[in-house]
């Protein structure tokens, strides 16, 4: 079974992988392992996504790609994004980044205080 008759079959619902078998040997592992979130996507998704990357994330190439208008790259952008966790970006600065950037002058002592009143 590919992939995709995989991601056919489960018509979008979560599933758990239980056993995986590594490719030309005999070794087979058992447990309970979640798919990645991109191989959660429908097949459609994933091959828009992948050619997202492919293009290097460049709209006009993906409305080349695929025919359709740049609100409708953007919009199934979003909606493929809302189907995914991100890592933060943008965490909270730790006390000790706090301090440093107070240290430096960078900061003042209201705004690192604030700085920390947040990260808590």
């Amino acid at each position: 079974m590919d992939w995709e008759e995989l991601t056919d079959l489960t018509r979008g619902r979560p599933f758990v992988v239980e056993r995986v078998r590594l490719a030309g040997s005999d070794v087979a592992i058992e447990g309970r392992f979640e798919p990645p979130q991109l191989a959660q996507l429908s097949i459609d998704d994933q091959v828009f996504v992948a050619a997202f990357v492919r293009s290097h994330g460049s709209i006009k190439e993906m409305e080349r790609i695929f025919g359709v208008s740049y609100p409708t790259v953007k919009s199934r952008l979003k909606r493929i994004a809302e189907h995914l966790d991100f890592v933060d970006t943008d965490p909270a600065p730790t006390g000790a980044d706090v301090v440093e950037r107070l240290r430096r002058g960078e900061i003042s002592i209201q705004e690192a205080l604030a700085e920390l009143e947040r990260s808590q």
